[in-house]
């Protein structure tokens, strides 16, 4: 159907998201910051971003919690620009009215998905609710690199899939071209996907130390058991009744005990390192704080191991990296050590139980849990280097 000023529609998921034609090399709409000088554009043809190229980014779902962090990480990035948001419910709305802490921020104003213009956009993060996301990234144009923050494309069974989320999956073809976005354990397919599926917080922060001790065969793969504590922002932002304050002030609340959504994620990473099946035993609960996560697992090492070659094999596996920390000695990792950072600080205990060990890991869960991560696979993506933009300290107090 033709627009205005030569735009088109394409279908997308029972939407019409709209292009507009090209005048040579750019768009007809082109939005320069005012906070810099304007750039060359990346080109989509081109295998990797140069330096000073300007990557312009889209970002769906952009007026919940993973959304303005994304804002707020790309504040720092000097290679992308955010061109496009959008947010059905704030439509026509300026995002600094919707998030005040971002109001310095030169940004477009949102956008109902229908309206999108992806014509001067060269990726998209995608923070849309689990189950929206398959159809309006089934509806993309091609050339898109797209970092999916929902659990859309994370379990590669789309019966699985099926079975865990209560429907069929809605874009099964998306779903063979997918890549998980476990940065430092799949890096290198990261670096050539074009649709990465952004981990879970809760499997980011299980993941992390033990898929390195599956693979190198010094934890058993029975009686796995993992205690698991999120802040309330992992519930997202939407109004309901058990995150009201005074639901969950002054407590601890256990949930999804029988069977927790993040589960097969956890073994189908888990059992990938095994290369047998791997099945966990997994609590989650919600402490009354804003952000963070912990993550506490209850390991049996394989006979003749230690916890010094568990803490060893770790160091070596992680020692190079700039985001996964093994802390020293005895230092226990804690959540307030890692807030706003993209860190996963970890470090292993020996059970008072002969031949078990404990190991905890923490992190942001809205930044190496979700958009921080995000952040870093995007980079891989382009071809710029992993940490730009990511490079905030945590905060404390």
């Amino acid at each position: 159907i033709s627009g205005v000023l030569g735009s088109t529609f394409k279908p997308c998921g029972g939407f019409k998201l709209k292009t507009t034609t090209k005048v040579g090399r750019s768009s007809v709409c082109v939005r320069v910051s005012i906070a810099s000088s304007p750039q060359k554009q990346y080109s989509p043809k081109t295998s990797a971003v140069k330096s000073g190229e300007e990557v312009r980014i889209a970002v769906l779902g952009a007026s919940g919690y993973t959304g303005a962090e994304i804002v707020r990480l790309l504040a720092n990035h000097p290679q992308f620009r955010i061109t496009v948001m959008t947010a059905d419910r704030k439509a026509g709305e300026q995002f600094g009215s919707v998030f005040p802490h971002l109001i310095t921020q030169d940004l477009p104003n949102l956008v109902a998905i229908k309206d999108a213009d992806f014509s001067d956009v060269d990726a998209v993060f995608c923070c849309l609710p689990h189950g929206t996301t398959q159809e309006i990234i089934k509806g993309l144009p091609q050339q898109l690199k797209i970092v999916d923050l929902s659990a859309d494309f994370r379990l590669r069974n789309i019966n699985e899939y099926a079975e865990w989320y209560g429907h069929a999956h809605r874009a099964p073809e998306l779903q063979e071209e997918a890549v998980y976005g476990l940065t430092e354990v799949l890096r290198d397919e990261i670096r050539n996907a074009r649709l990465v599926a952004n981990p879970g917080c809760y499997p980011t922060s299980i993941q992390l130390p033990l898929v390195p001790l599956i693979k190198a065969k010094l934890i058993k793969l029975s009686n796995i058991i993992i205690d698991a504590k999120s802040g309330v922002t992992g519930a997202g932002r939407g109004a309901k009744e058990a995150n009201l304050y005074t639901e969950i002030a002054e407590g601890i609340h256990a949930y999804g005990i029988k069977g927790h959504r993040h589960v097969p994620e956890v073994e189908q990473g888990l059992s990938e390192a095994a290369e047998s099946k791997v099945t966990i035993s997994f609590t989650p609960n919600l402490i009354c704080m804003k952000r963070g996560m912990q993550s506490t697992m209850f390991v049996e090492m394989a006979p003749g191991v230690t916890v010094s070659d568990l803490y060893q094999h770790l160091k070596s596996t992680y020692e190079g990296e700039e985001f996964v920390k093994l802390l020293n000695g005895s230092n226990v990792p804690h959540t307030r050590h890692v807030v706003g950072s993209n860190y996963c600080f970890m470090n292993v205990f020996e059970d008072r139980i002969p031949g078990r060990a404990i190991i905890i890991s923490v992190i942001d869960n809205l930044v190496k849990g979700a958009s921080g991560q995000a952040v870093q696979n995007l980079n891989l993506m382009m071809g710029l280097p992993e940490n730009m933009g990511l490079q905030y300290q945590p905060l404390f107090p």
